[in-house]
């Protein structure tokens, strides 16, 4: 069986057992999901997620010991050419750790008042490949974050390797927009639209989507409150 048409592997991991148990609970209760996995933190994650390889993480950040944030950085890393996509379990108000959670390569952002049927539907929607990050959410972690960002920003002589289109594809992507978005503002068709994402992230060494996200920003090709008429 391939593991396109297998059950989709998830580890939860957070440090509140209630919360674990609830969300491990309600992942073994889905047609299709199957639960590889438990930690409480991220010490325990990376073991796990090392061990099982998981398609998808939902990842807590603020834990004791190791957080989310390392630990995100560390199992992407140690994955090779196919890490899981991580979900990061948020409130937003709360996780300063969320925009360095981005820069990590988390896949996307759940709320940790998700309700369960769009925290089932997440879970399958990054699994097939896909990114969770509305344009709402974007915004909203992006303008939070960007200014206490530790790194320093990307030199804007960076943005000088890509052609005009696949620059605005990149704003697109940083403004939160999805491939079918782009592809209708830009009037192109979607499978171009990826070309362009893909020949962009190859040329900036960019290792996700979300990684995108936040190069567009740190590079100043779209700036916090300006969303997508940035540019």
């Amino acid at each position: 069986m391939s593991r396109s048409s297998a059950p989709v592997e998830v580890l939860v991991v957070d440090d509140q057992v209630l919360i674990r148990a609830g969300l491990a609970a309600l992942l073994r209760a889905a047609p299709g999901i199957r639960v590889v996995g438990e930690a409480a933190d991220g010490r325990e994650a990376m073991a796990l997620a090392a061990a099982t390889r998981p398609q998808v993480i939902l990842m807590d950040l603020r834990m004791p010991g190791v957080g989310g944030v390392e630990a995100t950085r560390e199992i992407i890393a140690a994955a090779g050419d196919d890490p899981p996509r991580v979900l990061v379990l948020t409130t937003f108000d709360t996780d300063e750790d969320v925009y360095d959670a981005l820069r990590a390569g988390a896949t996307g952002f759940l709320l940790k008042d998700t309700p369960p049927e769009r925290l089932l539907a997440a879970v399958t929607t990054v699994a097939r490949g896909d990114m969770l990050f509305t344009p709402r959410v974007a915004h909203r972690l992006v303008e939070a974050f960007a200014g206490s960002a530790a790194s320093p920003p990307h030199a804007l002589p960076a943005l000088d390797v890509l052609t005009g289109r696949e620059r605005e594809v990149l704003r697109l992507v940083g403004a939160g927009l999805s491939n079918a978005e782009i592809a209708e503002r830009l009037v192109i068709a979607e499978a171009t639209v990826k070309t362009h994402l893909n020949r962009t992230m190859a040329k900036l060494d960019l290792a996700s989507r979300a990684q995108a996200v936040v190069f567009a920003y740190e590079s100043g090709l779209v700036r916090p409150g300006r969303g997508d008429q940035a540019g």
